[in-house]
């Protein structure tokens, strides 16, 4: 075990399950606060992909549990907190992961796509959040970290409204749960990631890869351990007076006007 940042913590990985290679960022946050010390819940629809991130935590030593559940249920999401309870004795560490893409112009959109879209997106972390949080309060408080995107701070490379603006409710509910449960002991922070390479763009172009790169200041392609190890620190003691904000983890890409990559596309 590496150095333990979440000793005795439980934390809880909606969206835990792994694809394959690359690493998504819900496997690749789950294994490294296994190996920081969590007992970590794996929250996924799917249990087989669960099963490999499970299996992984503990042959390194780690502990790790498994709940299947679709997160848009309300009932899913009150039994998964309950298995936190019943299982580990609390909760300190959510990790809102799920996610689902939604493309087109606000003028090709399909009303039953979108609600599916909002259903997955966003309402799955405000369903998460509302069993969390009293037991997250009962156990002396913690963090909660959601997953936006920088799609949800400045419009992207590509027509995505459904997806884009569900990212951008996911930022904002971090900021309004950090305010209204700031005394529960409880932090809420946001992480937006960039152009990282993980399973939800793996089929994309060579051609496309290499212009995310070009675009970014620093050049180069994140990928689902970027983001897991600003997850590790956002719910570690040591981001203790960190809430509210939204983290963008992207090679520096939103701190960049298009022309003031100009050069790097030449």
């Amino acid at each position: 075990m590496e150095n333990a940042r979440l000793q005795d913590k439980v934390a809880m990985v909606v969206g835990a399950g792994s694809r394959g290679e690359p690493a998504g960022t819900g496997y690749a946050t789950a294994k490294l606060f296994a190996r920081h010390g969590a007992a970590v819940v794996l929250v996924d629809n799917n249990r087989e992909r669960a099963e490999v991130t499970e299996r992984e935590i503990l042959e390194e030593g780690g502990f790790a549990s498994i709940f299947e559940a679709d997160a848009t249920r309300e009932d899913d999401c009150a039994a998964m907190v309950s298995f936190c309870r019943e299982r580990y004795g609390g909760l300190h560490i959510v990790f809102n992961n799920v996610a689902t893409h939604g493309s087109g112009k606000v003028t090709d959109i399909d009303a039953e796509a979108l609600d599916k879209v909002f259903a997955i997106n966003l309402k799955s972390m405000i369903l998460v959040c509302k069993f969390a949080i009293p037991l997250m309060k009962a156990s002396g408080g913690g963090s909660i970290i959601n997953i936006s995107s920088i799609d949800g701070e400045r419009a992207g490379m590509s027509h995505n409204v459904p997806y884009a603006v569900t990212k951008a409710g996911a930022a904002h509910l971090a900021r309004v749960l950090a305010v209204h449960h700031g005394r529960d002991n409880i932090r809420v922070n946001c992480i937006a990631p960039g152009h990282i390479f993980a399973p939800f763009v793996s089929r994309i172009s060579d051609d496309k890869r290499a212009l995310r790169r070009k675009v970014a200041p620093l050049g180069t392609e994140g990928n689902a351990w970027d983001i897991a190890w600003a997850a590790l620190f956002l719910a570690s003691d040591e981001a203790r007076w960190i809430s509210g904000v939204v983290l963008p983890v992207d090679g520096g890409l939103l701190a960049a006007t298009p022309l003031a990559v100009y050069d790097n596309l030449q």
